[in-house]
């Protein structure tokens, strides 16, 4: 479902069901990187599609620093994945028998929803996981209060967002 440039959980969509572990991890992540926006990958197989979390550094305020004009948000408003953090997650999750399966992030004082520069990362060609779901957790006043999950529609005309209940340990 979208509204305006971002996507939406669409809540006639199934939920997608994610281990309470696996979230619990990401949720601490998030809560701490607050006031900044937290990333990451989940890493599964086809038995168990969310089996671990591993934490990226977010390089956007070292970006921002460095050139403002290039890269106008900090830390609290976007993300940018730290290149050796998520090509090191890559090949370990392969050394398992494993691939990332889901790149998480948080947003800072807003929904969890997929906006229109998430779908520009998710789509730009040098995008190392293209069929990767992503999770955006919504953080305000240091707690998580609500996530999402976007995938690429099954036409591949966009994204759709589906809510996130807990699944088993």
């Amino acid at each position: 479902m979208q509204q305006g440039q971002r996507v939406v959980v669409d809540p006639d969509l199934e939920p997608e069901v994610i281990p309470a572990s696996v979230l619990h991890h990401v949720f601490a992540h998030a809560r701490e990187a607050d006031p900044e926006e937290c990333c990451g990958l989940i890493t599964g197989d086809d038995v168990q599609r969310y089996r671990q979390v591993v934490r990226c550094r977010n390089d956007m305020t070292l970006h921002h620093r460095r050139d403002p004009v290039a890269y106008p948000r900090d830390g609290r408003e976007g993300f940018f994945m730290n290149a050796q953090d998520y090509m090191q997650a890559a090949d370990a999750a392969e050394a398992r028998c494993e691939r990332v399966v889901c790149v998480y992030h948080s947003h800072v004082g807003c929904g969890a929803w997929f906006s229109d520069l998430d779908q520009e990362f998710a789509v730009q060609p040098h995008f190392p996981f293209p069929d990767a779901a992503h999770l955006v957790v919504s953080v305000m006043g240091g707690k998580v209060v609500d996530q999402g999950l976007f995938q690429r529609g099954a036409a591949g005309d966009g994204f759709v967002g589906r809510s996130v209940v807990h699944g088993r340990w």
